[in-house]
Order: C-alpha cells, then sequence, then structure tokens
C-alpha cells in the first residue's frame, strides 16, 4: 500500500502489517526540511518496505526520491567484504592464510603472519598512516599500497584490534587484486549489483558523484573531536580528509572525493540496493543467493571485539572477517545479523534466522542513532 496512507510524513510502499516500521522510520528523520533518509526491507527475498522523506539538497530543496542515491560511509566494508567472500567460495582467497601469501611485499616488519582473515577483522595495525596522504596519494592505489606494504604496524598484527576506518579498504582491493587479478569495484559491479539490480557503485563517476544527496551534519556532529591522535589520523589520513568526514563542500560532499572510489568508505548507492544485497546473502533474492551457509559462518565467525588498541571508550563494535556482527554498539535484529553500518547513521545487515534484511542511508551525518525504535518495530512481527 501507499505508505503515506499510514503516515503523511513518507513516500514510498509498505505491506499494511509494517505500518509500525513506517511510523519508527518518519520519526527518527530529523530535520527533513534540510535532509532526509530512506528505508529498505527484505524478507524471504522479497522487499516488503521501501520508505524515503525529506529532502537529497538543502540548497535548493530537492525532495528525496526513490532513486535518490548517498554516501553510504562505511556500509561500503560490507560490500567489499562480500566480494571477497565470492573468492573464498571460489576457492581463490582462503580467509585464514596470510595476507602475504597473496602479496609478498605485505611481509615487511613482522606482518608475515597476519591472516587474511584477521586484516578484514581491523587487526593488522595499519588503521593510520605513518605519513600524511593527500588525495592525489589516495588515488593512486598502487603507490599507496606499496606503502602501506612497507609500513610498520601500530601493534602487534593479529593481537588486537582498532578500526581502519579508510585503510580497510586499501587492503580488501589489493586482496582482491592479487587473488583475482581484478579491480574489486569491477567485481563487485558485476557480480553482486548488476545481477541483483542494485543502485549502488564503488566507483563513482563524476555523474553520480555530483547527483548523490548533499551531506549536512548535526551540531553535534559538526562539533565532534576525536581525542586520540592516531584514531584522528585513521579517518583523515594525516591531512586529506576532514575529521568531521563532511565540512561545507569539502570531504565527502566534494566530487573529488567522492569519486575516489574508497573501498572502506566511498559507496554511492540507494538503501532499497543495500537491503536487496544483503537479503541476497541468507535467502534466494531475485534469483540470487551471494554466497553459501557455510562461507557466510566463516565470514561471521567472531574475530574482533572489545577494547581497542588504541584509546576509545566503549561501547565496541564486534566484527567478522569484514562484516560487522551484532552488539551494543551497532544492534541489528539478533545475536546472529551481520552487515556493516555506516558513519552518521547508514545500516545494512541481514539476519539468517528471519530471512529478514535491511537498508538504511540518510545525508544528515549524526550520532543519534536511528536504528532501535525501527528493530523495535520490526521485532514485533516476527
Amino acid at each position: 500500500m501507499d505508505a503515506a496512507e499510514i503516515d503523511p510524513r513518507v513516500a514510498g510502499r509498505a505491506r499494511g502489517e509494517y505500518a509500525d516500521v513506517v511510523r519508527a522510520f518518519a520519526d527518527g528523520v530529523r530535520e527533513p526540511e534540510r535532509s532526509g533518509a530512506a528505508l529498505s526491507l527484505w524478507r524471504d527475498g522479497r522487499e516488503v518496505v521501501n520508505l524515503w522523506t525529506g529532502v537529497a539538497d538543502e540548497r535548493d530543496g530537492t525532495p528525496w526520491r526513490e532513486h535518490t542515491r548517498s554516501v553510504v560511509f562505511s556500509a561500503t566494508k560490507g560490500m567489499s567484504a562480500l566480494v571477497v567472500a565470492l573468492l573464498v567460495e571460489r576457492g581463490l582467497v582462503d580467509l585464514e592464510a596470510p595476507v602475504a601469501a597473496l602479496w609478498p611485499e605485505f611481509a615487511a616488519h613482522g606482518k608475515e603472519r597476519l591472516t587474511i582473515g584477521d586484516a578484514l577483522a581491523h587487526r593488522a595495525g595499519l588503521s593510520a598512516p605513518d605519513s600524511d596522504l593527500t588525495l592525489d596519494d589516495m588515488r593512486d592505489r598502487r603507490a599507496w599500497a606499496e606503502r602501506v606494504a612497507a609500513q610498520a604496524p601500530l601493534w602487534e598484527p593479529g593481537a588486537g584490534h582498532a578500526y581502519h576506518a579508510v585503510t580497510y579498504g586499501l587492503l580488501a582491493e589489493e586482496i582482491v587484486r592479487r587473488a583475482s587479478g581484478r579491480e574489486l569495484h569491477e567485481l563487485f559491479a558485476s557480480e553482486i549489483a548488476a545481477p541483483l539490480g542494485a543502485e549502488i557503485t564503488l566507483h563513482p563517476d563524476d555523474a553520480t558523484a555530483d547527483a548523490a544527496a548533499r551531506l549536512v551534519a548535526s551540531p553535534v556532529w559538526a562539533a565532534a573531536s576525536i581525542p586520540d591522535p592516531t584514531i584522528a589520523r585513521a579517518v583523515t589520513l594525516g591531512s586529506a580528509m576532514p575529521v568531521t568526514l563532511v565540512d561545507g563542500d569539502a570531504g565527502f560532499n566534494s566530487r573529488e572525493v567522492r569519486t575516489l572510489g574508497l573501498a572502506g568508505a566511498g559507496g554511492i548507492g540507494t538503501a532499497s540496493a543495500l537491503g536487496r544485497i544483503w537479503s541476497a546473502t541468507v535467502v534466494e533474492t531475485r534469483g540470487v543467493r551471494l554466497i553459501d551457509d557455510a562461507t557466510r559462518a566463516a565470514l561471521t565467525r567472531p574475530r574482533s571485539e572489545g577494547p581497542w588498541v588504541l584509546d576509545m571508550p566503549g561501547p565496541y563494535q564486534r566484527w567478522g572477517a569484514g562484516v560487522e556482527l551484532s552488539s551494543e554498539a551497532a544492534p541489528m535484529l539478533s545475536p546472529r545479523s551481520f552487515g556493516h553500518g555506516g558513519a552518521g547513521g547508514q545500516a545494512a545487515f541481514a539476519d539468517p534466522d528471519t530471512g529478514i534484511a535491511l537498508g538504511y542511508v540518510r545525508n544528515r551525518l549524526d550520532v543519534e542513532d536511528p536504528m532501535p525504535p525501527i528493530l523495535t518495530a520490526i521485532a514485533r512481527l516476527v
């Protein structure tokens, strides 16, 4: 039915029994005159909720529409992890093998025993660069990979974890390139997005970058700071990015940053794209099942949880091999849910027990998590 019949604040479609989900979504959108959001909910391979509201560009009031794309930030990491998972199924990647088995140069400075699975679980000790990077440095992936391979780790690889906010993507890209001979974004486009008809790219061109929703920051987000300098460098790479990710026209509002195609943060897509991709990890969706149960089990085995090796207060997230697991910091539908959220409130996951998958994007970056009321409304139905 038309979602506006349930709540006039939103547009889209929803089955009648999901009325509480529609209302929870609408309640969670702050400043709809300045920003917007979208929610897609899939169950047993079918989209049962597809909602959007607010504006995609505060400068001219462009409304958020069904096919509006937005930067999904670290939800991109989950997409990259699924590309690695495809290579696991094909026997091209072994999560328990050392990264250096594929990438010999990576063995420098005691990194020779770090496994691929642990590298994707933020245990590499390479969360921040040892010298400042520019945007041009980030665009030259081969040279950047050489710098990372030669870098001494910040802590003993595999002995602890801290979030690799941007360098995760570089590690995933090089693992995929070495294992398959192809670029990660190419495999994602041809093997995941295209078969599912998912409107999302990990390699935005100028047109896609320019058309995506303009990002805005809540006052709390804009005033945020990161006390630990190493964690701050993990986000900024020294000087390339603002610590808040967006600052007026800078950061992820700029074409220059958006077209970098960062495999850990730079995906641009819709909530429906995220929802259908995660749905296809647990049930056949639009004729596609992306990974089998054995691969999912390997991907979701807990590898990192609890306190970081750096000065980061809790609550803490949990990770498998590149996928985020349900936690106090990032609640999903059940303890077995997995996916990956993103900065400012993006969310994407699947739940193998219920066959439910969800994608949520918004262009207002905020510390307030919109998910708990939505998850509560979903849980009442299952």
